[in-house]
């Protein structure tokens, strides 16, 4: 198995790669050009001009709703929506059913997606049983059944000291801990961002410090257990302000930023559709301005989607009985392309690939997210001049829960390969 990748642009930011070259695939890893020359095997030859060749990308929030919910997505079809979207390794969080709580369910996890999966599909564990905040998980026993990390997305401890032990348990095994920032207290019932729109249609709101809360009690204990902990999808202005300055003093703690919370502000909430509810709630311009500015700082290092299906039948209710969440793996790559390499230019696209390949890999331990040679030959084709439309009834996702149905998109992937085989293109 020999693959000639021709005349790309190779972005490698884990070692400090850009560069029009030839990629050479054998056997399913990176090798060398000297490794493919023999006259008498055949090489499969794709053109790559004019197009990045990137590591494969990788992404650690994603809901694959199984086992469970089916209905929603499978970690087949998620692994599908995953490829198309150019991604070879996701991170599947715990919020199944069973909750991902014990080594049985993350050996259940593993199987599946080993029989079924064409891209990288690794299990989190729970911080606590059943995501309940109240007991410990088995931290230990998680990361021995094959865990990358532990959270509780979708759910926040509320009770620090549990936090505070987790945090220890987690460095003593080896794996980060994520966090979905919500302080149950200060958020109450609220559905969308506290602000003029929730006022003006009369909508319980959710307030930023609700958010900012609990970054701030994650930068006092990753300072304090002098451990990783990640903040998932930041989306407020103030939460940016405390990454940057506890990152600054050295404290190992770190966030990521969907597409969705810098393309889209409260605004959008006004006709009442669903599609664009979601936790943590779309904010507004002010805090878009300083997400774009972590990003270009450096402050936030990864991007991801949490992508998060739901069923038609679930989202067409009312705004408040609706879950939160929209499909994103399919639309991430272009949203992000579009929006900070395109629109505002808040980084190129070095930066970009980094963000969504070495920066994950390293916060995961993952031996990923670079074209090193001997490396598994998990790489991403990209067209960042692309135009595109995004038609929700064409994904590959079980759902079709997403606000950006019918937006033009400049860049996208249009190859995607794992062990250096074609898993889906364009």
């Amino acid at each position: 198995m020999k693959t000639l990748l021709r005349n790309g642009r190779i972005i490698d930011p884990a070692n400090g790669r850009d560069e029009v070259a030839d990629l050479f695939i054998v056997d399913g890893r990176i090798a060398e050009k000297s490794e493919i020359r023999n006259p008498k095997s055949e090489i499969e030859k794709i053109d790559a001009t004019g197009l990045i060749v990137s590591p494969g990308l990788i992404d650690i929030h994603v809901h694959f709703r199984e086992p469970g919910a089916g209905w929603k997505e499978t970690i087949e079809s998620g692994a599908r929506a995953a490829a198309a979207g150019g991604f070879t390794t996701v991170l599947c969080m715990p919020n199944t059913s069973p909750v991902a709580d014990s080594p049985s369910t993350i050996a259940w996890i593993k199987d599946r997606a080993a029989e079924v999966a064409r891209v990288r599909v690794l299990p989190a564990g729970a911080i606590s049983k059943n995501l309940a905040g109240e007991e410990l998980a088995p931290i230990g026993s998680l990361a021995q059944a094959g865990v990358v990390a532990i959270t509780d997305d979708g759910h926040c401890v509320q009770n620090n000291e549990l936090m505070r032990r987790a945090v220890e348990y987690a460095r003593m095994v080896g794996v980060p801990v994520l966090d979905h920032c919500q302080d149950y207290n200060l958020v109450g019932n609220g559905l969308v961002h506290e602000g003029y729109w929730s006022t003006l249609l009369g909508l319980p709101g959710w307030p930023a410090v609700g958010e900012e809360a609990i970054v701030a009690r994650n930068v006092l204990l990753a300072e304090f257990c002098d451990h990783r902990i990640h903040c998932q999808h930041i989306s407020a202005a103030g939460s940016v302000r405390l990454l940057r300055e506890a990152r600054a003093r050295g404290v190992k703690i770190s966030g990521e930023v969907c597409p969705h919370h810098i393309a889209l502000t409260d605004e959008s909430i006004q006709n009442f559709d669903t599609d664009f509810k979601m936790n943590p709630p779309l904010r507004t311009e002010r805090d878009i301005a300083a997400l774009l500015e972590g990003i270009a700082d450096g402050t936030l290092e990864i991007l991801a989607s949490d992508h998060a299906p739901h069923a038609k039948f679930e989202k067409e209710v009312e705004f408040d009985r609706a879950p939160f969440g929209i499909v994103g793996l399919e639309t991430e790559l272009g949203l992000f392309i579009d929006l900070l390499v395109h629109r505002h230019r808040t980084i190129g696209l070095h930066r970009l690939i980094e963000m969504l390949t070495v920066n994950p890999a390293r916060l995961l331990g993952l031996e990923a997210g670079h074209l090193s040679l001997g490396a598994a030959a998990d790489v991403t084709l990209i067209d960042p001049g692309l135009e595109w439309t995004v038609d929700a009834s064409s994904f590959l996702s079980a759902s079709r829960n997403t606000p950006f149905d019918g937006w033009k998109l400049k860049g996208r992937a249009v190859r995607t390969l794992v062990g250096g085989e074609t898993v889906w293109q364009l």
